[in-house]
């Protein structure tokens, strides 16, 4: 069996993928509320606009690193014989903690200083924000990756 990071960084499938990676974090953006919700929409805002298209080669360049953080999960569900998507949202606090791991280096070695300040004003609230995200996740890795 391909690995997930195989099977979602393929030729035929990654720009899929990343087509549905970048609706999903403009989705997961769009449902935030509140004061919090104001800083998010803010921040994202403000990336896409001084930076077009900073999104979708973000999301290509993380992709493998995502799916590397992911595979514990993605395995364990196979072997178990459970659905990919109901046992990534059961282990959100995992996904959210592994997928963090990667942004978090990454953002310490980032070149732009409105990237690596926005993340720092919304660090705080990062890992509720991600666990949150995590049922769409599994349904986009359910999707492309079995």
């Amino acid at each position: 069996m391909a690995s997930l990071t195989e099977t979602l960084t393929s030729e035929t499938k990654k720009n899929a993928v990343v087509d549905d990676c970048c609706a999903l974090i403009d989705a997961e953006v769009a449902d935030k509320g509140g004061i919090s919700g104001i800083a998010i929409k803010a921040g994202y805002a403000a990336v896409k606009n001084i930076k077009p298209g900073f999104i979708r080669h973000a999301v290509s360049d993380l992709l493998p690193d995502f799916a590397k953080a992911l595979e514990p999960l993605f395995q364990e569900a196979k072997a178990g014989g459970k659905p990919v998507a109901a046992h990534i949202s059961a282990n959100a606090s995992r996904a959210a903690d592994a997928l963090l791991t990667i942004t978090d280096t990454k953002v310490r070695n980032a070149q732009s200083g409105l990237v690596k300040g926005t993340y720092e004003k919304l660090r705080g609230t990062a890992k509720k924000n991600v666990e949150a995200a995590v049922p769409r996740v599994g349904k986009l890795i359910e999707k492309h990756g079995g």
